[in-house]
């Protein structure tokens, strides 16, 4: 379980790496084609409030690569968590405010990570 666990936190990682770079390098380009609803002249007067929603991604990246590189099983456990709660509480608001699709890019795989790690301690 606790493999699994790490597995689903480094591919929820990923995902956190791909949106900060789509969203602070590729917010003109890529994203008049992936928000199709939204008119393409407000990509660029939004660059600079993209950037910083992808920053916020990008360090909910660290903090989940972070967990990752600690060697004591319960500190990574308990770091884990912690970012991954922050992905969780992310994709409420975000399916709540923006698409109900972001509570299932986030909040879901952050959901099976928890349940994950957490079935996968050690007992002492």
């Amino acid at each position: 379980m606790r493999i699994a666990g790490l597995i689903l936190v480094a591919l929820i990682a990923a995902i956190h790496l791909y949106i900060a770079y789509f969203e602070i390098f590729a917010w003109e380009t890529r994203g008049p084609e992936v928000f199709t609803t939204l008119p393409a002249d407000i990509f660029t007067p939004t660059v600079a409030m993209a950037a910083n929603q992808g920053l916020y991604n990008a360090f909910l990246a660290a903090g989940l690569i972070w967990s990752l590189l600690i060697r004591d099983r319960a500190w990574q456990r308990h770091v884990a968590t912690c970012f991954l709660l922050f992905v969780l509480t992310a994709g409420i608001f975000g399916a709540a405010t923006v698409s109900t699709r972001i509570l299932f890019v986030q909040s879901v795989p952050a959901t099976l990570a928890l349940i994950l790690l957490w079935m996968g301690r050690q007992k002492a």
